[in-house]
């Protein structure tokens, strides 16, 4: 089975404050070779908007079905 790079999970949670530094985080995850894993969520603790969103290893997808 085809596994992410360096002992990483096959599903992660990215989540922080909505700004650049975020969106390359997930930029990063596309690169490496995850997939967006649904929408993202977002909520606001009163100061800044929090984003999450989940990504999985495409290789990961084949073992749910």
């Amino acid at each position: 089975m085809n596994l992410p790079p360096g002992g990483l999970p096959i599903y992660r949670v990215l989540t922080g404050p909505d700004d650049a530094t975020f969106c390359h985080r997930v930029s990063d995850a596309l690169q490496m070779g995850y997939v967006l894993y649904g929408s993202p969520a977002t909520t606001f603790n009163g100061e800044h908007v929090i984003v999450a969103q989940a990504i999985i290893w495409p290789a990961s997808v084949s073992l749910t079905k």
